[in-house]
């Protein structure tokens, strides 16, 4: 599947804004540490890359998984409190990618229920290292029993992979900042049973 940027200006994937707040000084001194671990690499802006990635997948509880009731959305709170479903997951690695001048963006994939119902929207990280001509996307979700998501850039290694037959499709769209529907659903839950509740069957 070829990701269409939803802004031609690739500097729109490198800004701070509200919830992609890489300026914020914890975001800061998280890519920092990370940064210092990459750069032993002979590769660092993709070592940096997959650190940044594998530290959210695995250092940031999916709240889902670890019934943490906290709502998080801005990149600095979620490293903070080191939780959070997809969403703010992937807020908190593209703050992480653009806080070292990697451009990221967030994407997006409609799911449903093992039982082919209750559709939702599940959220994804789109990066572009120098030279690489194109976006890959990565799921910093956080793995689990019959999950298993890597830091790939050639062959895609997501938590799940879309069922056609039940209506599930990935969104071609790398957004620059977190669609309105997103945002309004974690601003505006109380606590995790009442986000997982009133998750997005669409943006």
């Amino acid at each position: 599947m070829e990701l269409i940027q939803q802004s031609p200006d690739l500097d729109a994937y490198l800004a701070a804004d509200e919830a992609i707040d890489h300026e914020h000084p914890r975001v800061r001194e998280v890519a920092t540490r990370l940064a210092l671990d990459a750069d032993t690499d002979t590769d660092a802006v993709y070592a940096y890359a997959r650190a940044a990635f594998e530290f959210v997948r695995d250092a940031v509880a999916h709240s889902a998984d670890s019934g943490d009731p906290r709502v998080t959305w801005r990149a600095s709170d979620v490293l903070a409190a080191r939780t959070g479903i997809c969403y703010a997951k992937s807020i908190a690695l593209a703050a992480l990618l653009r806080a070292r001048g990697v451009p990221a963006g967030l994407c997006y994939q409609r799911l449903v229920g093992g039982d082919g119902a209750t559709p939702v929207i599940h959220g994804l990280v789109a990066l572009r290292l120098p030279g690489a001509g194109r976006w890959a996307r990565v799921d910093p979700r956080g793995n689990k029993p019959g999950v298993d998501a890597r830091f790939s850039l050639e062959e895609e290694r997501l938590a799940w992979v879309v069922r056609e037959e039940f209506g599930e499709a990935d969104g071609p769209v790398v957004h620059a900042a977190p669609p309105e529907a997103i945002l309004r659903t974690l601003r505006s839950a109380r606590d995790r049973s009442e986000l997982m509740r009133n998750l997005p069957a669409s943006l």
